[in-house]
């Protein structure tokens, strides 16, 4: 009689429980979608503090209405993060300004994406903290999605981490050792030396567990490295792995969760709200001079009461649909396409793109692995293409498809995973 059986688990059950156990812990899960999710969220961020650099002194900086005594009283009842309560000084803003640039760019690219994930978590949190006041649903997006980023292991596809583990992973199957790597230590005994003194003095918030979440990962991080580069095999060395790709999946799940909660809620609410019963709520914003980058076309379409109808109703059912069609695949690609069309809309008609970018970004969550690889397929050929470098002659492997959604297919080896501190 076999354990399970004894316990009284039926045989069936208990074969479920352990493949759903081993599917979770042995890698990351959506590793497509999370790339997604992370080139889209940093690209957002990026370009929206592109075209605001004229105006950061006066949304951000010492030159917005929300002055640094107003910020700093609301910061001691809230017990908010941000770094730029540290100094009230202009070099200090723009030193901050700078590298939630920078740290923007180099998630984008993938590029040590462990601490570039915390650098660009701090940077959002520290400029949208400073002037809450300033921001929409879009910013709320971006900010939740960099605290979930940091949780991820987003660079398994489509990065320059996963490209240097390729190369790892290549020089150990020809015999040889993982290549020296200087940037990855050197960037984290930089930040332990900055995280230190900030939490010795309290400049981390009045939370409890931001200066807990920092700690794990800087010193998780350092022990991976070095279990990583110097004993691979080592049961310890698993055993991160494991913890790490249960923290990636649950963040997944987390995010899903967010992206089902932001249209049930809103979606119920407009059920509740005369507005948009009649459809003056899709049609008042059209008339506005301020949502109106397009007067003629947002005119067009405000003339027209079956679009106007349409639009509404659109809206209100394809959100309030969308959380209970992911049990069906088919229907859920229909809404997704539907709602990836209706941020766009967005986008055009009210002259809101960060805000469409943001949603979109989080709606690639639920896109399909299988649609993912072809684009990443169709994107390469294009740069390929474009940049006129011929294959000469040699032939295109196509990628593996992942056995579960969105599995990642890096290499492993050499500290090439694609979450570790040699990222």
């Amino acid at each position: 009689m076999s354990a399970s059986a004894a316990a009284g688990v039926p045989a069936n059950t208990a074969s479920s429980v352990a493949r759903a156990v081993q599917r979770v812990t042995e890698g990351p899960l959506g590793a497509y979608q999370s790339a997604v999710v992370r080139i889209g969220i940093s690209a957002t961020c990026l370009l929206f503090l592109l075209r605001e650099l004229p105006h950061r002194h006066e949304l951000y900086g010492p030159g917005g209405p929300w002055s640094w005594d107003m910020a700093r009283g609301l910061l001691s009842d809230n017990g908010a993060f941000t770094v730029l309560m540290w100094s009230d000084s202009t070099v200090w803003f723009e030193t901050v300004y700078a590298l939630t640039l920078v740290s923007a760019a180099l998630l984008m690219t993938g590029w040590r994406t462990r601490i570039t994930s915390v650098l660009f978590m701090a940077g959002v949190l520290s400029l949208q903290n400073r002037s809450i006041f300033m921001g929409d649903g879009g910013d709320n997006v971006i900010h939740l999605m960099a605290i979930y980023l940091v949780l991820t292991r987003c660079a398994r596809v489509w990065s320059l981490d996963a490209r240097r583990a390729g190369r790892n992973a290549a020089r150990l199957a020809e015999g040889f050792g993982p290549s020296r790597d200087v940037a990855g230590p050197l960037l984290w005994g930089v930040l332990g030396a900055v995280l230190l003194p900030a939490t010795l003095m309290g400049g981390l918030g009045g939370t409890w567990w931001l200066p807990a979440v920092l700690w794990v990962l800087w010193i998780g991080n350092g022990a991976w490295w070095a279990l990583s580069r110097y004993a691979p095999e080592h049961e310890l060395r698993t055993l991160l792995d494991v913890l790490a790709n249960l923290a990636h999946n649950f963040a997944l799940l987390v995010i899903m969760a967010e992206v089902c909660l932001i249209y049930s809620t809103a979606g119920w609410y407009k059920i509740q709200g005369s507005r948009w019963q009649d459809g003056t709520a899709t049609y008042y914003p059209l008339k506005l001079d301020y949502f109106a980058p397009w007067p003629g076309l947002s005119g067009l379409v405000a003339s027209s009461a079956l679009a106007i109808m349409v639009m509404t109703y659109a809206t209100v059912i394809v959100q309030v649909a969308f959380p209970f069609t992911l049990f069906n695949r088919r229907v859920k690609n229909v809404l997704l396409v539907l709602m990836i069309a209706e941020h766009a809309g967005i986008a055009v008609l009210l002259g809101l793109p960060f805000f469409s970018m943001a949603m979109i970004a989080a709606d690639a969550v639920f896109l399909p692995t299988v649609f993912l690889v072809w684009l990443g397929r169709t994107v390469a050929l294009g740069r390929r293409r474009l940049l006129h470098r011929p294959s000469q002659g040699r032939r295109i492997v196509p990628a593996q498809r992942s056995p579960a959604v969105g599995q990642g297919e890096a290499p492993r080896g050499g500290g090439g995973d694609g979450h570790t501190l040699v990222r």
